[in-house]
């Protein structure tokens, strides 16, 4: 990766850590979702808004470093009025990815890209997927 294009992904992950976007929770029957990296100490509260099979809202809180948290800002932004499938295949895109396989790069992946890096450090990919696997847990448990 060139370094001009090393910085701008950098500065995209440490805008999403400062300024996260769907920070927060949602009340009124959204699905609950709580996951932890017992590793690094990250944990996420994930809160979606499902209805009809599409993600209407998505929100989280939670606590751990830049990666896991710039992660599921962008998650979080990702998945908002996507269908459940879609959703799903977004999260498998993104988890070859981070074990770096070739991933299906006509998908419109947006700032999720600038997370790419990651799978050149095996021990950050855990921070980069847990927003991801506790959406995919969520979703599962709404099809049950």
């Amino acid at each position: 990766m060139s370094s001009n294009l090393d910085q701008l992904y950098r500065r995209v992950i440490m805008d999403h850590y400062k300024n996260p976007r769907n920070k927060g929770s949602i009340e009124d029957g959204a699905l609950t979702i709580d996951m932890n990296n017992p590793t690094c100490g990250d944990r996420i509260h994930l809160t979606l808004q499902v209805e009809d099979g599409k993600i209407q809202n998505a929100k989280f809180d939670g606590e751990g470093c830049s990666i896991s948290m710039a992660s599921a800002s962008m998650m979080t932004q990702a998945v908002k009025g996507k269908s459940v499938e879609e959703a799903l295949q977004l999260s498998s895109t993104f988890s070859e990815m981070m074990l770096g396989k070739d991933y299906d790069d006509s998908l419109d992946l947006e700032d999720i890209e600038s997370l790419s890096g990651v799978s050149q450090f095996p021990a950050r990919i855990k921070c980069a997927t847990l927003a991801w696997k506790a959406m995919e847990k969520g979703v599962s448990e709404e099809k049950e």
